[in-house]
């Protein structure tokens, strides 16, 4: 599949950080070519300390704070943060409706969320159940309920008519059909990454660096270029050509 820069993206992700390690040297690539994209962070990362003195009150905070931080690196100035506890995440239908109102209301072009498949990685990485979740999630959202005018006739009354979307891009999964060339938006990606100085420390660590910096050279390890970002993409209404 060839790569292509939707007018108008929302990217669904569990937790603060997930974005910037997934997509965000596309989402940068897609700022810098004219595109709008919106950020939803669905938990509010309490759970991702190890600091004994740290309060989960408290590290909520600091992560919505590093997040909104995080976004304005890339040039997305929407961030919408659903709030659930962060380690206790199930794909429940108030959450799907959560998310039928939200994709509903931003009216996007594409949606990029986590594999809700992806449970393991060969064997050295155990997937986070909420990053599963909030891909099973977001893809019911999107089938039937972001376009199927009485999946939800109540958002009728709230003025959010359906919308059909051109495409969803899996991130962070292990089916990928499309890589992003992201060689020009690396640093921003690694800048991004960098706000979130809860998770990776200030300055981040070497090894923090090279793992970001690997996974872009794995990713396009096939391709005409370095750095990329794979995504499983599913164009289900395509545009004229």
């Amino acid at each position: 599949m060839e790569y292509w820069r939707p007018a108008s993206a929302l990217v669904v992700a569990a937790h603060p950080d997930d974005i910037e390690i997934g997509c965000a040297g596309t989402v940068a690539r897609w700022v810098a070519e004219g595109a709008r994209v919106t950020y939803a962070v669905v938990t509010n990362g309490a759970a991702g300390s190890r600091d004994p003195s740290m309060t989960r009150a408290a590290l909520a905070e600091l992560r919505e704070a590093e997040q909104r931080a995080s976004a304005k690196v890339v040039g997305v100035e929407e961030v919408e943060f659903l709030g659930y506890e962060d380690g206790l995440l199930e794909p429940t239908l108030g959450l799907r409706e959560q998310l039928v109102r939200l994709i509903r209301r931003v009216r996007p072009e594409v949606v990029v969320t986590s594999d809700p498949n992806t449970r393991y990685v060969g064997d050295f990485y155990i997937n986070h159940p909420d990053h599963r979740a909030v891909g099973e999630a977001t893809l019911a959202a999107v089938i039937p309920g972001s376009d199927t005018r009485l999946a939800y006739p109540e958002l009728l009354d709230e003025g959010l008519e359906p919308v059909e979307l051109d495409a969803v891009w899996i991130m962070s999964g292990l089916d990928a059909n499309l890589v992003v060339d992201i060689g020009g938006h690396l640093e921003t990606k690694l800048a991004s990454l960098r706000r979130h100085v809860t998770q990776v420390g200030d300055p981040p660590s070497a090894e923090d660096v090279a793992f970001v910096t690997g996974m872009a050279e794995q990713a396009a390890a096939s391709q005409a270029f370095r750095f990329g970002e794979a995504f499983r993409v599913i164009r289900y209404r395509r545009p004229p050509a």
